[in-house]
C-alpha cells in the first residue's frame, strides 16, 4: 500500500512511448508509473489511443490499480472547455475526487526556425500546452504540476512555438500558485531534461538543431521519467509539500533543486 492509496491523479500526455532500446520513452508515462507504485488511482489523457491502451494495459497488470484512459485532444477549432470538461466528469464518475493533476501534454513542430513557422504549427504548441494547461487548472481541484522547458529560458533554436508555450505556462502557473495559496492549493512547476523518445526522434530529424540546443548535464546523463521526475511529482503531492506552493524545480540528469 502506498501513501496515495486513494487517491486520484490526471496526467495528462501519459500514453506509453518507448525508446530505440526499448525502455520506455515518455515523460508521462514514467510518471504515470511513479503514482501506481504509490497505489493512486490513475488517469491519463492523450491523442493517441494506441498509446493510452498500452500505457493502461501496463500499469494494471504490473501495479494492480485502476486506470482511466480518456482520448482528448485540445487543439485549435475544437471545443476544448467541452473537451476537458469529458475528461473531468469521467474521472469523477469513475472515481469521486481529482487529487493531483499533472500538465504535461505538449506537442510541437520543434526544428522550424521561427521565420519557418506557421500559423498551424504555433497552433499546435500553445493550444496542446498553453491552453490545455488553463483549461485543465479550471476544471481540475487538487494540487497542480506542470512542466516549463529549457527551450524557454535559453531560447532554443527552432522552438519559437514550444518555448513560447512553455514560458506561458510557467506564468500562468506562477499566477495560480499566488491566488490559490490562501486555499491550500499546491501549485509547481517543473523544468526537466529527460531522454524520451520524442527527444530521440528531434536528434534523428533535425541532428544540427539537437546539437546546438541539447547538451549532456553536467551530472552525466538525462533524467529518468519514473525515477526521477515521476518520483519528484509524487512528492509534490505529498502533504509535506504544502507550503511550498509556486517552487520551481530542476531536474537535470539526475539533479533537483530549486533555483
Amino acid at each position: 500500500m502506498g501513501f496515495l492509496t486513494g487517491k486520484t491523479v490526471i496526467v495528462t500526455g501519459g500514453g506509453r512511448a518507448v525508446l530505440s532500446d526499448g525502455r520506455c520513452g515518455s515523460i508521462g508515462y514514467g510518471i504515470a508509473t511513479a503514482y501506481a507504485k504509490e497505489g493512486a488511482n490513475v488517469v491519463i489523457t492523450g491523442r493517441n489511443v494506441k498509446k493510452l491502451e498500452d500505457a493502461k494495459e501496463e500499469l494494471e497488470r504490473l501495479y494492480g490499480i485502476k486506470v482511466l484512459a480518456v482520448a482528448a485532444d485540445v487543439s485549435a477549432g475544437a471545443d476544448n472547455e467541452a473537451v476537458v470538461a469529458n475528461v473531468v466528469k469521467q474521472t469523477i464518475d469513475t472515481f469521486g475526487s481529482i487529487d493531483v493533476l499533472v500538465n504535461n501534454a505538449q506537442a510541437s513542430a520543434s526544428g522550424v526556425p521561427l521565420a519557418d513557422h506557421t500559423t498551424d504549427q504555433f497552433n499546435l504548441a500553445l493550444y496542446s500546452g498553453l491552453y490545455a494547461t488553463f483549461y485543465y487548472m479550471k476544471a481540475s481541484k487538487g494540487s497542480v504540476i506542470s512542466f516549463a522547458s529549457g527551450a524557454g529560458l535559453f531560447g532554443n533554436f527552432g522552438q519559437c512555438a514550444y518555448a513560447a508555450a512553455k514560458e506561458g505556462i510557467r506564468g500562468l502557473t506562477r499566477v495560480a500558485a499566488t491566488e490559490w495559496a490562501k486555499d491550500g492549493v499546491n501549485v509547481n512547476i517543473i523544468c526537466p531534461l529527460a531522454w524520451t523518445a520524442q527527444l530521440e526522434q528531434f536528434k534523428n530529424a533535425y541532428p544540427d538543431a539537437f546539437d546546438k540546443n541539447v547538451h549532456t548535464p553536467p551530472m552525466g546523463h538525462f533524467g529518468d521519467s519514473e525515477l526521477e521526475i515521476g518520483r519528484v511529482c509524487v512528492q509534490l503531492a505529498s502533504p509535506d509539500f504544502k507550503y511550498m506552493t509556486g517552487e520551481t524545480i530542476t531536474l537535470e540528469g539526475g539533479l533537483g533543486q530549486r533555483p
